[in-house]
């Protein structure tokens, strides 16, 4: 779905346009990926319940600061993977995967 070497870049958020095997065009409608949004903020709250949890084993005294900020250090350093994850699990739910190349039958 992404192009390779991109993660971690400004382009983290580039998709190609077709699958390369099948054809399945990857934005089957304007505005399709709104609802990975929902994913995303999913993924986020589990960041957060995790990131509560380890610093209260961590630390004594827990200040609202604090978890802000390892929050959100945590979630930014994460946005390219939780976005990309995100998108390729809205599209699974919707569109159903074939499959690898090799199994997928040319049209």
């Amino acid at each position: 779905m992404f192009p390779p070497g991109t993660l971690y870049t400004r382009r983290f958020a580039d998709m190609h346009p077709n699958c390369n095997c099948c054809g399945q065009t990857f934005e089957p409608e304007p505005g399709y990926y709104y609802g990975a949004m929902y994913v995303s903020f999913g993924f986020s709250t589990g960041i957060f319940l995790v990131v509560l949890f380890l610093l209260s084993l961590f630390v004594e005294e827990l200040t609202t600061a604090m978890v802000a900020v390892a929050v959100l250090v945590v979630v930014v350093g994460l946005l390219p993977v939780m976005f990309r994850l995100s998108r390729a699990l809205w599209i699974n739910i919707f569109i159903r995967y074939e499959g690898p190349c090799s199994l997928i039958p040319k049209k």
